[in-house]
Parts: structure tokens; sequence; C-alpha cells
């Protein structure tokens, strides 16, 4: 068997990452950003007169 089947085969370790995002982060932080593009946005399509 080469190495690259023994790779292939070989069963994923409990809790492997899989180079996803992070579970782990500042869930605040990505809240209060989101919630400031929001904003930003609104005051972008007020201010051109979109709405």
């Amino acid at each position: 068997m080469t190495a690259n089947a023994a790779t292939v085969t070989a069963p994923a370790l409990p809790g492997a990452r899989t180079g996803g995002p992070r579970e782990d982060g500042p869930k605040i932080l990505e809240h209060l950003m989101g919630w400031t593009l929001v904003v930003v946005v609104a005051m972008f399509v007020t201010q051109l007169g979109l709405l």
C-alpha cells in the first residue's frame, strides 16, 4: 500500500479540523460588525435617495 492510499483510507480523527471557519471566535464582535455594516448601508441608501 502506498502512502497516499494509506492517508485516503485512514478514518478522520474526532475533532479534526477541515479548514473551515473557527467555532470559538468572539460572537459579539461578529454581531457588532454585522449591525455596523447594516447601519452604514442604510445611511448610504438614505443619502442617495433610494429609499
